[in-house]
């Protein structure tokens, strides 16, 4: 797991700059190539041949191709034997060197022979291309800008990080006002846009090849498609076990996130099995009894014999919501990101590498929206004048509850995504502005100069999609919030502490097959992930595999009330960026309702905390250097946790 970065012009010291950005993604090492046409930084994490014939950039035999690689090939041996068959010649025990060989034997066609997470660019000199590309699912992200301000005329920059563009003067720094407005509904931007103007992700799935009179052209090489599946439990199971055997891939200590629900409970089973050592794990809770799993976790680890290690969160300081946001580059707002820092920075200090349970509710139908969605449709035999009056005289007279669920607050949410239109698909249980609440929020030049349909990126994919309900709006959710909010916070956080995360339940086998399953096999009733809990419920301790999902977020709305009520109040009532596009007397009126407990305002003034030190730290402030980075982040040792670590 590395940091990459580079540009199609020689230039050494922006390229060092740039990889400086970067440290905290590869602590171990660095290198560079530079030549006529071509910069490639790269910033190493060692985790598989730690010796100095893995350092990259890495080229061929002869150097006429070379690589900067951030991920993991898990079929790199069996791959790598093949190629060696054809009279390919190996000089590392490393899976990168695997991906320049197989770029020479198949061209274009060498990302399909991988299975692993990646983002990676690829200089062929002899035909002056570039080639960038991202792993199937977005596991690694990869970031670029197309424009006419290099040295020669037309620039392609990339990076793993935003702050590694930003870092040459030539790239504008603006908000993207689309993005902005995105932002607030969806708590991420939705792909290819970021919100910087100019600045873009490169869609999981899909190659950018740069090429001398071929320009630039994005192709897709991977795409969700139904197949014909043996819908058995014990198919499921054999392929999650292959999987999770094949992420121990690693010549560094490993370790697992266990938070006693289904999902890393399951990989923490495969784990203790296979693992020639006791392995560790990692849970995390908090003081508010209706947000915290450590009782769960225990259990699960006293079953399996881990060595078990426990974080009871506290309620984050400044500094600690400053880290977060400058390693996300751009505000994603799910109120998991913080906690998930605070595990990765706990175990970073145990292992390199950690397993998780990332991605079974996206591929076994898990989230309380997709339940949502089954029972609004057979809602929708009322007239919907009659159902929306009777809806919004319910929301408007139900006050917020402090626990985390509870009938009230899920039926205030339930009924609150009914209202929004049925093109949101199950996305509308996980969008947070109704348009009546876009039109008070933002000043009125800001609405006039975009595209206010809020569903328009979900449109974008389900016209792709199938038309059957379930496997439509699966679709959706693989290739937007999966990808730009959910496996975001996985990479960003985790290598902020210099850890790889993997996640089994993403192996593009695993996906591919629980796609292809039936609805029902999924959905079955109400019953989230039903297949897997037919074949785990033996497996697990007692009413573990049947426990109802509780989710890793923190209790952001009591803290907005009390112990981060001045920070938030401060930085949303003194923002310029803010000023500038919100409306002052709504956010006023918004901030009374929640302090009073009227209505439930936290994703909105969380997103905007985040909004107003975005703005400090990458959009207005100095361009991003070691010396700008807030206290702790740049270097390891982690810097004091906000949490109280425990061993079991």
């Amino acid at each position: 797991m590395c940091g990459i970065c580079g540009f199609n012009w020689a230039d050494e010291h922006l390229i060092e700059q740039m990889k400086a950005t970067l440290l905290h993604r590869g602590p171990d090492d660095h290198g560079t190539h530079v030549e006529a046409g071509i910069s490639l930084g790269h910033r190493r994490l060692s985790i598989v041949d730690l010796s100095d014939s893995g350092r990259q950039p890495l080229s061929n035999e002869d150097g006429t191709v070379w690589i900067t690689f951030n991920g993991e090939i898990y079929n790199h041996a069996e791959l790598r034997t093949r190629l060696e068959q054809k009279g390919h010649v190996f000089r590392s025990r490393t899976d990168t060197e695997s991906i320049v060989h197989a770029y020479e034997e198949y061209g274009l066609e060498f990302v399909k022979h991988l299975t692993g997470m990646f983002a990676l660019a690829i200089w062929d000199a002899p035909r002056r291309r570039l080639v960038l590309a991202r792993d199937r699912l977005g596991l690694k992200p990869l970031y670029y800008s197309l424009d006419s301000n290099g040295p020669s005329g037309n620039a392609v920059r990339f990076a793993s990080e935003i702050k590694a563009l930003l870092v040459d003067p030539r790239v504008p720094r603006e908000v993207n006002r689309q993005g902005l407005f995105d932002l607030m509904g969806y708590e991420f931007v939705p792909a290819p846009d970021t919100l910087f103007k100019g600045i873009q992700k490169l869609l999981p799935g899909c190659l950018l090849v740069v090429e001398p009179h071929g320009g630039a052209r994005i192709s897709r090489y991977w795409k969700l498609e139904r197949r014909d599946v043996a819908p058995t439990e014990q198919e499921l199971l054999d392929l999650l076990e292959r999987a999770c055997a094949d992420h121990t891939m690693s010549d560094v200590p490993l370790g697992a996130f266990l938070s006693g629900g289904i999902d890393s409970s399951t990989v923490v089973s495969f784990l203790s099995q296979s693992m020639p050592t006791q392995l560790r794990t990692f849970a995390l809770g908090y003081r508010e009894a209706s947000f915290s799993e450590f009782a769960y976790a225990r259990r699960v680890a006293d079953h399996f014999q881990t060595q078990h290690t426990e974080l009871l969160v506290r309620p984050v300081d400044a500094a600690a919501i400053e880290r977060s946001v400058w390693h996300l580059d751009e505000p994603t707002t799910d109120p998991s990101n913080l906690p998930f820092m605070l595990i990765c920075e706990e175990a970073r200090r145990y292992v390199k590498v950690c397993l998780s349970g990332d991605g079974g509710d996206e591929i076994l139908m898990g989230y309380d929206r997709f339940r949502a969605s089954k029972a609004s449709a057979a809602l929708e035999r009322i007239p919907l004048p009659f159902r929306n009056h009777i809806y919004r005289a319910i929301v408007a007279h139900l006050p917020d509850d402090d626990h985390k669920k509870g009938a009230r607050n899920v039926l205030k949410r339930f009924l609150q995504g009914a209202l929004l239109p049925g093109a949101g698909e199950h996305i509308r249980w996980q969008y947070f502005m109704d348009p009546t609440q876009a039109r008070e929020l933002f000043e009125p030049q800001v609405l006039h100069s975009l595209d206010l349909d809020p569903f328009a990126p979900v449109k974008r994919w389900s016209r792709q999609a199938p038309l059957e309900r379930g496997p439509r709006e699966q679709y959706v959710e693989l290739n937007t919030v999966l990808p730009d909010s959910v496996l975001m916070k996985v990479d960003k956080m985790s290598m902020a502490c210099g850890l790889e995360v993997r996640p089994p339940f993403l192996d593009h086998r695993v996906v591919e097959f629980c796609y292809s399953l039936p609805t029902e096999r999924k959905l079955h009733g109400f019953t989230t992930k039903w297949l897997l809990k037919r074949g785990m419920n033996d497996r697990l301790p007692p009413g573990i595999a049947t426990r109802a999902k509780q989710g890793f977020s923190i209790p952001m709305k009591n803290w907005i009330r009390g112990e981060l009520l001045e920070l938030t109040r401060d930085e949303v009532f003194s923002s310029r960026l803010i000023a500038g596009n919100f409306q002052k007397k709504t956010l006023e009126r918004y901030w009374r309702e929640h302090q009073e407990r009227r209505h439930n305002h936290a994703h909105l003034f969380w997103t905007l905390l985040n909004l107003s030190l975005w703005d400090r730290l990458l959009l207005s402030g100095p361009r991003p250097s070691p010396a700008t980075f807030p206290s702790g982040v740049a270097r390891n040792p982690t810097p004091a946790p906000s949490y109280a670590a425990s061993n079991t």
